[in-house]
């Protein structure tokens, strides 16, 4: 807001409000007699902030995305040989008994909704919010008890599996078959551009991928997950009585169940689905902190920042008519209650964040993908140096 916005605005002031609840105390003051004083306040306090940031340490040096790619991430693809999944193409899980999921919930982001900062089941004993955190989280096994009992919510799932090959630096072409002469879709990743300390490589996704080039068939793996069919009934009923309590808690716990739903699918292929963890055995504990082989990067986040990829996974998958999730033109998913993304198998696979990207990047992706550079320039906007 300081660095970006505020200079940019001059028809009155801009103000950062951190959550939802302090606004009206905010927008009371600006339409009061201290509106001038709390003006002025902002003004000092974003120039302030906007000299902080100013006087910080230069940033690492940004590669030219030719030195990014030649200093990839370089995998012994002759010594390594790419599991097959137990079938290729997709399934589909219509109604997965939400009993499985509960045990696989990660509560802590349950209590972040809340405000209620701490980690569970530590929370729960916090001498200041523990109190509450105990409450809530009773109201919480009692809807969890409703929700599972009275079937008000249903998860639906659908995963595909595809033979796949990296073409070029950054893309990834999936097969309609293992004669891999008929390309289905291609993946097309962004990869870091900051020069890296120490011989680190400058990573993307497509790394994870054989190259076509190596002569290994390999494959990669996609999933869409939801657990918000049923919400926006529930949350109709709640409202004819204003329970905002109520309504919050459902969608509040319809998140945790998705994600539980996406942790659970997760397990699922790398044991059975896939089959390259037969004998994995890990507590829901390590399962949160990611203790195992493999990465399901979603469209969106850190490894793979651009939303767009969700139209390609969306169409390998069929969600709309598998499992009942589509895509709005911002490509938010609904029900909001869902979790897409990809599934990659190598070992050595890794989340990571691209970080910020230069024009070059910019450019050459959106010719990679037949779009102008505009309209890639509008969706990657966030990561552009």
């Amino acid at each position: 807001t300081a660095v970006k916005i505020d200079p940019c605005y001059d028809r009155d002031v801009v103000v950062y409000v951190p959550d939802a609840s302090r606004s009206v105390a905010v927008a009371t003051q600006l339409v009061g007699d201290g509106k001038p004083a709390f003006v002025a306040a902002r003004a000092t306090e974003y120039e302030e902030v906007r000299q902080r940031i100013a006087n910080r340490q230069p940033r690492s040096r940004q590669l030219s995305y030719a030195e990014a790619v030649a200093n990839g991430l370089q995998l012994d693809w002759a010594a390594y040989t790419p599991p097959r999944p137990a079938f290729l193409g997709t399934r589909v899980f219509d109604d997965y008994p939400l009993q499985d999921l509960i045990d696989t919930i990660d509560w802590t982001p349950f209590f972040i909704t809340w405000e209620l900062a701490g980690k569970y089941p530590r929370i729960l004993q916090d001498e200041v919010i523990g109190a509450q955190a105990t409450e809530l989280f009773n109201d919480a096994q009692a809807m969890l008890r409703r929700i599972v009992d009275e079937k008000l919510l249903r998860a639906r799932a659908t995963v595909g599996f595809w033979p796949a090959n990296r073409v070029g630096a950054d893309d990834i072409a999936v097969y309609t078959d293992e004669s891999r002469t008929e390309t289905l879709a291609t993946l097309h990743h962004l990869r870091q551009q900051v020069e890296k300390p120490n011989g680190k490589p400058n990573m993307s996704l497509a790394d994870f991928i054989a190259p076509v080039t190596s002569g290994v068939p390999d494959y990669i793996g996609g999933f869409c997950v939801t657990t918000g069919h049923g919400v926006d009934e529930q949350v109709a009923e709640y409202a004819k009585n204003h329970d905002d309590y109520n309504i919050i808690m459902l969608k509040a716990l319809a998140d945790r169940l998705a994600e539980a739903f996406a942790e659970q699918l997760h397990r699922m292929v790398r044991r059975e689905l896939w089959g390259y963890a037969p004998d994995e055995q890990l507590s829901n504990e390590e399962l949160i902190r990611e203790r195992y082989r493999g990465i399901r990067p979603a469209p969106g986040y850190p490894a793979c920042p651009d939303h767009t990829e969700k139209a390609t996974l969306f169409e390998l998958l069929d969600a709309p008519n598998s499992c009942g999730v589509r895509l709005s033109e911002s490509f938010a998913m609904s029900p909001a209650a869902a979790v897409s993304g990809f599934y990659y198998s190598h070992p050595e696979a890794a989340y990571f964040a691209v970080g910020k990207i230069g024009r070059d990047q910019l450019e050459d992706i959106a010719r990679r993908k037949g779009e102008p550079t505009r309209t890639m320039e509008r969706w990657l906007r966030p990561v552009l140096d």
